[in-house]
């Protein structure tokens, strides 16, 4: 079927003439010219490409990356046409497009919200100014805030837009196009509303086309000879979207007939059908076969040929860089990629100018971690150990994770051999002798990134940690040295590895102010956390964070290094005040943390600051008053720390339920109190102030002082009396908020403007705790004419308007939502129940609910309702969790978390159990049988937070929730079921725990080990996540916090007795501490030392029961992971061990056993233990034996002996030109031997037309060193007709070469000769 080739075309050149598309797609583009030179297969230099098109792939295009690392659009060295807009111009993957258009919508929100607060926040500084000078301001910045808010909508309605688009993608399959439209390309486009219109005939074609008869159609088409460029480009797009719609037709390649085809392709001339050829090889790659069958067509040099060229080939160089990728997506398949190529792709790596540079060191890093041998031999690790150090690679610190996976076992540490490659990114910080400028200090801060990411790793942290902690000792020296920007990116180094986060108060302390001022910052900060409901300590106790136990032996490196000298040094010899601070404000918090995270032997001598107190009692130096200044300021850092975050760890936890908030409470009532007891002449002058009763122009009112009356004096009987009948106070600040009155309905929807939401809410709670004031508030227009606007809503009402009040552009763009936090104040009171069922507006509510296209008006209505009284609203809000739209029932589940999550005991006003919480739950339990899996997760999460307190897990278990149907994701709660008898007794007779405890023991502990370190990875690496927006009545449940000890199914059985015994009838802990005390010790395999931390993991869980501890006491393996902790090879194992003695001392009878062996645990004021724990030695937790490459290892990576280097030859001439290639690599040598090279080529010798001198030439390129100009120039030397002899495999026939095909290479070897002189 498959027709045999006419012949072949010529030969390509070395390195390609003319310009080249610079491009990041992998879709070929259409030429807006042709070529001059018509006579072969490749003669003019562009692509084609048809709309008819589409290169949408089902998943990412094997090797596929960006080339720059940076955001920023690549710029060619010759001016082009813009290609984007063409009309043929299709992108190849279109869920990457997808992507970028929802970074760059996203990026325009961020913009314009910023734009927004800034609007609000300037607004709100102009309405305490006066209101005649500011208005015209105050008009523009209320006209840019409405701009703000308008693109705001649109633009997410376009996030949504593509959002869904882009899942449509992924849902369907790939919007491919049909044979047909091949056959007419050169028609006119076709109209969109066409298109849509012959899509069902495209798809009937596309099914019952077939793909081999279309394939040898092409391949048949490409046999022809003299066509433009764009001809074969075309048929080459046609293949890839072939092998799209059909990718097991890739499978069933005869290759002898398409090998050939992508020969004469790569061969060309034209730089585009080349790389049209690369890609079409990239699409047919399937398994490690495939590539052996690719290398077999003689591609390594094709690839070394194409890399070589000048950046002006960008096309070309960028599409064999992604086919030497796409290796590295098949299983084993780094294993076929030649040391010659890498030694090409080190070349770009090491040239500063190239525009491939980044991702050829991202290639090199991932052939790193998957074949370090052969990118050693290629001489690639001091390339990437450079591009580590230097600062001027924009992703160094991702390197590190290369070099860190090789840190980990005994058999990769080999290949790095000095064992002090990281401590390359410290040298920067020590070079005191450097230029000091803008670029070093952005190096400084590209190397602190490094030393970073470093040191948040275990084998990071333990390879600076070898030579008695000199690395870290080095580092922390630099302290000493006086350079302003050094000090300052050190210092912001530390803050960042002790995940210290500066309090609210510390820019004002680093700007100088005073630090007596910062009281109210307290004041604030518990005034808000003032409404919070108290969480109870169990909650607590099931939140272990693995992160402190690392930030604690990270402060106890740190500190055993010398960090305190240093912090007092730079603290004495300040260079600029605000570096004193900053090292003044660093001191503190590691005072405080070492306080918290260390065991009293090492944080008690800390604390007194002995050197500083040296210096401060040497009455006849006159820098005692330095260090008397110091001290005092630190003791007012910690003591102000301590004011502002006295919870910041589990100091103070026995005093989360009372004292925390006790103080703020007791505050308000004192200033509620106050106010109440203010006599009549100071409330009628308060009145006055408010311009309440001057003028009805509510912008002139002082809205700060109406809270102050409305939170004080109107709580008083006789004061409310007197602002009800005497003045007209009352009577005109609920007149403004009258609906029909359209002033509190049409004040602009801004952040400042909300004062006006909080007063209306604050009056209306105040007129209910009087009788008057209910009676006032019931006669009142305000309700009355609210549920009028509400009625509108009943089309049984017979009420009408042209201009409702409750339009969804309204409550968008006004306070009309405000409308619902006001009645939500009436719904917390039962006086304000009755005042809502006496005007009907309970009835309006349930016909909101039921409408369909106003989702809107129900989150804002159900936000703001109180369920907390028994009644209509929690019927309604049950309501909306069952019949209505997907998006409301998720928000109405997550609007129960509140209530759920209280105690089963709380109290209303008068002090009558609510029953709030098992309502709650048992609507969340009948959300668990919702049909979206969505809705389902939200209550799993929900209740799963509620049992957290004993009382309401026992509650949800008595509610007997069916878990079957949700698989994984209800498996979590049920683990929570079994920390209590009625959970285990519930459970056993479902028979799931036998079932569970099988699948833990047999697979579920591997697969727990890989969740914990990926958790632990993403804590530490301090990814920072884009805030969603989300309105604040939204309470949705916690973001999932990482490097928490995710829940496992032995710790909650050791929570009960019939779980011990359970546990010891089977026997499984026993079978992990056989498995610790085999295997604890490998150090090579990875399966075992897989299966080691597993079972780690187990013991430490069960451990940290107390329940546990009869297991630790019987078993005696506290001493074997003990052991594995102090002397393991393996780092991460080492790091696990220390982890799981953690957990152990959680408990205190596991302390008292790590006692016994040297391990000394934390325990706050209160006794109990914090699962933190340090060695007494602490040096034993860091004895790693150095090592260094050993002699056998270097045998190993030197070349071996069938590619040796044939630097002799039989002819004299071609065994001068070996030698002569050889000196190209000496730096001394290099421009000698290119000017003999360049005469001998003048001379036209015959060697460089022989295939055999190419092969030899380029064993020496792969067995040696060589610079990218020095590649280039070596092998344009050589005939083109050379490459064509080899790929081809044709017979050397001697014939002579014509005069231009000798000028033309001429031409090269003079251009690389003077590459080499530059």
């Amino acid at each position: 079927m498959t027709p045999t080739p006419r012949a072949p075309p010529p030969a390509r050149s070395m390195t390609g003439q003319g310009d080249a598309l610079t491009t990041e797609q992998n879709a070929l583009l259409q030429p807006s010219r042709t070529g001059r030179d018509g006579r072969s297969l490749s003669a003019a230099s562009l692509m084609a490409g048809t709309r008819g098109q589409s290169f949408t792939a089902s998943g990412p295009p094997p090797g596929s990356f960006s080339s720059d690392l940076r955001s920023t659009i690549s710029r060619s060295e010759t001016p082009r046409p813009d290609f984007s807009t063409h009309p043929s111009f299709v992108d190849e993957d279109s869920r990457t497009t997808s992507e970028q258009r929802q970074a760059e919508i996203q990026d325009q929100i961020d913009k314009e919200t910023k734009i927004k607060i800034g609007s609000e926040n300037l607004l709100e500084a102009l309405n305490s100014k006066n209101a005649k000078q500011t208005k015209d301001q105050r008009l523009r910045v209320e006209a840019e805030l409405n701009s703000s808010n308008r693109k705001l909508a649109q633009l997410r309605l376009g996030l949504e837009a593509e959002i869904q688009r882009s899942k449509e993608v992924k849902e369907s399959p790939s919007n491919t196009t049909s044979r047909l439209t091949y056959l007419f390309r050169n028609a006119p486009s076709r109209s969109p509303s066409q298109q849509l219109g012959n899509d069902k005939e495209d798809e009937l074609e596309t099914e019952t086309e077939s793909p081999t008869f279309v394939l040898a159609e092409i391949l048949q088409s490409l046999e022809a000879e003299g066509m433009q460029p764009e001809y074969y480009v075309d048929k080459a797009n046609s293949l890839v979207e072939l092998f799209k719609r059909h990718p097991t037709l890739k499978y069933d390649l005869a290759w002898s007939i398409f090998g050939l085809r992508m020969q004469t392709m790569m061969l060309s001339d034209s730089r585009e059908v080349v790389a049209a050829g690369y890609r079409v090889m990239r699409y047919a790659i399937t398994d490690r076969k495939s590539l052996q069958i690719i290398r077999s067509l003689h591609t390594d040099y094709l690839i070394i040929l194409s890399l070589v060229k000048e950046s002006k080939a960008s096309v070309e160089r960028e599409q064999a860089l992604k086919f030497v990728r796409a290796f590295l997506d098949v299983k084993d398949g780094v294993l076929e990629i030649s040391r010659a190529v890498i030694r090409i792709i080190v070349a770009v790596a090491e040239h500063a100018d190239d525009r491939l540079r980044n991702i050829s060191i991202l290639t090199l890093a991932e052939i790193l971690v998957r074949n370090p041998s052969i990118l050693v031999s290629a001489g690639g690790m001091g390339t990437l150990t450079d591009a580590l150090g230097e600062g001027n690679y924009h992703a160094a610190e991702s390197l590190s994770h290369s070099f860190l996976f090789l840190l980990d076992t005994p058999r990769r540490r080999r290949f790095l051999r000095s064992g002090h490659e990281l401590e390359i990114s410290l040298a920067i910080f020590t070079d005191s002798a450097a230029i000091h400028g803008h670029m070093h200090e952005e190096k400084l801060k590209a190397n602190a990134k490094v030393i970073a990411t470093l040191l948040k790793s275990w084998p990071g942290l333990l390879t600076l940690c070898m030579n008695d902690f000199l690395p870290i000792r080095s580092l922390l020296s630099s302290l000493y040295i006086p350079t302003p920007h050094v000090r300052n990116v050190l210092l912001e180094l530390l803050f960042d590895l002790l995940r210290i986060k500066p309090p609210s108060w510390s820019s004002s302390f680093l700007a100088g102010r005073r630090l007596t001022t910062y009281g109210r910052v307290t004041n604030l900060k518990n005034q808000a956390n003032k409404d919070t409901p108290n969480t109870d300590t169990e909650n607590d106790a099931n939140r272990w964070n693995l992160i402190e136990h690392y930030i604690a032996v990270v402060l106890a490196v740190l500190l055993h290094a010398g960090l305190i000298p240093a912090l007092l040094h730079a603290e004495e010899d300040a260079l600029t005040l605000t570096l004193k601070r900053k090292t003044t404000l660093l001191l503190g918090e590691v005072l405080k943390m070492a306080n918290e995270l260390l065991p009293p032997s090492w944080s008690a001598e800390l604390q007194v600051l002995p050197q500083l107190l040296r210096s401060a009692a040497a009455f006849n130096l006159d820098d005692r008053f330095i260090a008397t200044g110091t001290i005092y300021q630190v003791d007012s850092v910690n003591r102000t720390l301590y004011r502002s975050d006295p919870t910041s760890l589990h100091n103070a936890k026995s005093n989360v339920n009372g004292d925390s908030d006790s103080t703020p409470r007791q505050s308000d009532q004192s200033k509620a109190q106050a106010g109440m007891q203010m006599d009549e002449s100071q409330f009628r002058s308060l009145m006055v102030e408010t311009q309440v009763l001057n003028t009805v122009n509510f912008t002139k009112w002082r809205w700060d002082l109406i809270q102050s009356v409305i939170d004080g004096p109107l709580l008083n009987a006789k004061r409310l009396d007197e602002a009800m009948r005497v003045t007209k106070f009352v009577h005109r600040v609920l007149g403004f908020y009258r609906p029909f009155k359209y002033r509190f309905s049409e004040v602009k929807n801004t952040k400042p403007n909300q004062r006006y939401v909080r007063s209306g809410c604050a009056l209306i709670r105040s007129l209910l705790q009087n009788p008057e004031g209910v009676r006032y508030l019931a006669e009142s227009k305000l309700i009355r004419q609210l549920a009028e606007c509400l009625s509108h809503f009943d089309r049984m009402s017979g009420l009408t308007s042209e201009l409702p009040i409750f339009t969804a552009e309204r409550m968008t763009e006004t306070l009309t939502g405000g409308y619902f936090a006001i009645l939500g104040a009436l719904t917390k009171d039962p006086k304000g129940m009755q005042i809502l069922e006496r005007w009907k507006v309970i009835n309006m509510f349930y016909h909101i609910i039921e409408l369909h296209d106003r989702d809107d008006l129900i989150r804002a209505l159900l936000s703001n309702m109180d369920c907390t009284i028994d009644g209509h609203l929690r019927i309604i809000i049950s309501k909306a969790m069952t019949s209505c739209s997907k998006d409301i029932r998720i928000f109405s589940t997550r609007l129960l978390r509140k209530y759920a999550t209280k105690s089963m005991q709380s109290t209303d006003s008068t002090g009558a159990t609510t029953g709030i919480a098992e309502w709650a739950i048992r609507l969340l339990v009948t959300q668990l049988y919702d049909p979206e899996i969505e809705v389902c997760e939200v209550a799993i999460k929900i209740l799963e937070e509620a049992c957290n307190k004993k009382h309401s897990l026992e509650y949800v278990v008595k509610c007997r929730p069916a878990l079957d149907h949700l698989g994984e994701i209800g498996a979590p709660l049920l683990l929570r079921f079994l920390s209590t008898s009625v959970g285990y007794h519930y459970l056993d007779g479902l028979d799931y725990i036998t079932k569970e405890m099988d699948d833990w023991f047999l697979g579920r502990n591997d697969s727990y080990v890989a969740l914990i370190e990926a958790s632990m990875a993403r804590a530490l690496a301090d990814i920072p996540e884009k805030v969603q927006p989300q309105m604040s009545y939204d309470d949705t449940p916690e973001h999932q916090e990482y490097g928490m000890v995710p829940p496992h199914f032995y710790r909650e059985l050791t929570r009960t007795q019939e779980g011990c015994k359970l546990l010891e009838q089977k026997g499984h802990f026993d079978e992990f501490v056989t498995t610790i005390r085999e295997f604890g010790m490998e150090d090579d395999d990875s399966e075992t030392i897989l299966k080691v931390k597993g079972c780690l993991w187990a013991v430490g869980n069960v451990g940290s029961m107390e329940l546990g501890a009869p297991f630790l006491e019987k078993s005696d393996v506290v001493k074997w992971i003990v052991r594995i902790a102090e002397t393991s090879e393996v780092m991460s194992l080492r790091g696990t061990a220390f982890f799981v003695l953690g957990l152990i001392s959680r408990s205190l009878h596991g302390q008292e056993i790590l006692l016994e062996y040297g391990w000394d645990g934390v325990v706050n004021e209160m006794g109990e233990a914090l699962g933190l724990c340090i060695p007494l030695d602490f040096k034993k937790l860091f004895s790693i034996k150095p090592w260094a490459a050993s002699p056998t290892d270097l045998g190993v990576w030197k070349q071996k002996v069938d590619v040796k280097v044939a630097i002799g030859d039989d002819d004299p001439l071609n065994a001068r030109i070996l030698k002569l290639t050889a000196d190209l690599g000496n730096t001394v040598l290099a421009k000698k031997a290119a000017n003999d090279l360049h005469i001998i080529k003048a001379k036209k010798a015959s060697g460089f037309q022989k295939a055999q001198l190419f092969h030899k030439v380029m064993q020496i390129l792969e067995s040696h060193h060589f610079r990218l100009p020095v590649c280039r120039f070596v092998i344009d030397l050589f005939d083109k007709n050379v490459l064509r002899q080899i790929v081809l495999e044709e017979e050397d026939d001697d014939n002579d070469v014509d005069s231009d095909t000798d000028s033309e290479a001429d031409e090269h070897a003079t251009n690389g000769l003077s590459n080499l002189d530059s």
